[in-house]
């Protein structure tokens, strides 16, 4: 018979059970409570919390998620904790509002439909799914190729509202376990199974203060979908969408970015690149980040802004900073680092 601890979430009071063998992450995504995460493999450190009371066990992590003078302070990593004892955790960061829409994490099957090409190294994925997949603009899933017995997490492309056709926005790597089989194996009707949805870094509703998205390679993928939702919602608020790319060879759907400028008002879709190759080019250069430190500050946007950034974890780095020092909230900055696997699986 499994052993079944009770884990309390302070200072909000929530409870949930955890069985023994099983994480107390993966325990809070069955039963949908969502407490901040994100690699889900104890490299990025979005799910750190302190332990107040219990005995608990720690899986394999990186020292740089949890340095040891933290461990030795009762910190610990949700995604790497199994419980031997009732727990009391302190959540040190933690989101009301994500508390309050959260989704069970469930299975389902599917299959391929379709891969193209949107530059020389970033594809876009269709997936198909069995029933409809509830989640939020900006959340990702796990996609196992069974067949394979590789899994890797991707961010929806598409809105919500799109719950059964899934659209995923993935960068090819050459020795990627997942994203080298996009060009030859992954055939229509490939067999794929999903599971999620996950992550924090879902479009908050409601609000009307300017919308900053700031994105680099396949970063694109959330912010995309955030950025539908957005237009679907109606709500109104002035758009800033930041892309950082190595040259204009990097760049795809310029051309329904000026769509979408085109029919909604206070919209801009602002390119950066950090390398030229001799191609003519109008636009902005230089990294990311300084392109939205140069752009915001001098453009002085008035009202609470809710910024969301997703890619490579030293892009997020570098513009959390910079948003912070032109008054975004640290509660009202969200983001999703794009880790690599800590090993194949």
């Amino acid at each position: 018979m499994t052993t079944v601890h009770k884990v309390t979430f302070e200072p909000v009071g929530v409870e949930m059970n955890v069985e023994e063998g099983e994480t107390v992450l993966d325990a809070a995504f069955r039963q949908g409570i969502a407490v901040p995460h994100g690699c889900k493999e104890g490299q990025c450190s979005s799910c750190k919390c302190k332990l107040i009371e219990g005995d608990i066990d720690l899986l394999k992590y990186s020292t740089f998620a949890l340095p040891d003078h933290e461990r030795d302070d009762n910190h610990i990593l949700l995604c790497r904790t199994q419980a031997f004892s009732d727990l009391t955790v302190e959540l040190l960061n933690f989101d009301e509002e994500a508390l309050s829409r959260s989704i069970a994490v469930k299975e389902f099957s599917g299959e391929v439909r379709s891969v193209t090409s949107l530059t020389h190294d970033i594809r876009l994925l269709e997936i198909e799914v069995s029933e409809p997949l509830k989640f939020w603009a900006g959340q990702y899933v796990d996609i196992t190729i069974p067949s394979l017995g590789v899994t890797r997490s991707y961010s929806m492309a598409n809105p919500p509202s799109e719950n059964r056709r899934l659209q995923f926005i993935i960068k090819k790597y050459p020795d990627g376990a997942f994203s080298a089989l996009l060009d030859n194996d992954l055939q229509p009707g490939t067999p794929v199974a999903v599971k999620g949805p996950y992550g924090g870094c879902f479009r908050r509703e409601g609000r009307d203060g300017p919308m900053v998205l700031v994105g680099g390679g396949s970063g694109m993928s959330p912010l995309w979908s955030i950025l539908h939702d957005q237009i679907e919602s109606g709500e109104r608020r002035p758009i800033r969408f930041f892309y950082g790319a190595r040259s204009d060879q990097d760049l795809f759907y310029l051309e329904e970015f000026a769509s979408i400028a085109s029919k909604i008002a206070d919209f801009e879709f602002i390119p950066a690149l950090s390398q030229q190759n001799g191609s003519p080019w109008a636009g902005e250069t230089g990294f990311v980040h300084d392109v939205v430190q140069r752009r915001l500050l001098a453009e002085g946007l008035s009202g609470d802004i809710d910024a969301y950034s997703c890619g490579p974890p030293p892009m997020i780095d570098a513009v959390m900073p910079v948003l912070f020092g032109i008054g975004v909230e640290p509660s009202r900055f969200y983001y999703d680092k794009f880790t690599q696997p800590a090993k194949a699986i």
